[in-house]
């Protein structure tokens, strides 16, 4: 199963809490209240968004985090390179830290990488903006069956 990391499902949920108050600075205990998720994982958070160029960070008083953009200028794809590093199913694909035993011999050995880049792909389509979107399932459709033209049930 591909699966994200909990951090990266972390930030994904502070990040949209600040772009729902756009143009405030958050303190990392703010967040935490607002968010649920504890105050130290918000501060590792934090520290990982800014460098990554997702946050800014102010100092003083009146310090905290701020989006360094709008929501819809922020890809999925960039929250999790920020915490997880390349996105990449196999560990035999460009810019990946760990190195595959196996990789001069496997048949595979770029086919992958195909792989990876439509997951990347769609990862960069979807924004934080998308993420907060309020979903809308439709109606279920109306019961068409009438109560007259079903078998009778026999009594008990």
């Amino acid at each position: 199963m591909i699966r994200l990391s909990k951090l990266t499902d972390y930030a994904i949920v502070v990040l949209s809490e600040m772009a729902r108050q756009v143009g405030t600075v958050h303190t990392v205990a703010h967040l935490a209240d607002r968010t649920g998720v504890p105050a130290p994982t918000v501060a590792k958070l934090m520290k990982a968004m800014t460098p990554a160029g997702l946050t800014t960070s102010q100092r003083g008083a009146a310090g905290g985090y701020a989006l360094s953009r709008a929501a819809d200028a922020i890809s999925i794809a960039e929250i999790i390179t920020a915490l997880d590093g390349p996105i990449a199913l196999t560990a035999c694909v460009d810019g990946a830290d760990s190195q595959c035993g196996v990789e001069q011999l496997c048949p595979m050995r770029g086919g992958w990488e195909k792989v990876n880049r439509a997951i990347r792909g769609a990862l960069e389509e979807v924004t934080l903006a998308d993420m907060m979107a309020p979903i809308t399932f439709p109606a279920p459709a109306a019961a068409t069956t009438s109560t007259a033209a079903q078998p009778a049930r026999p009594a008990h």
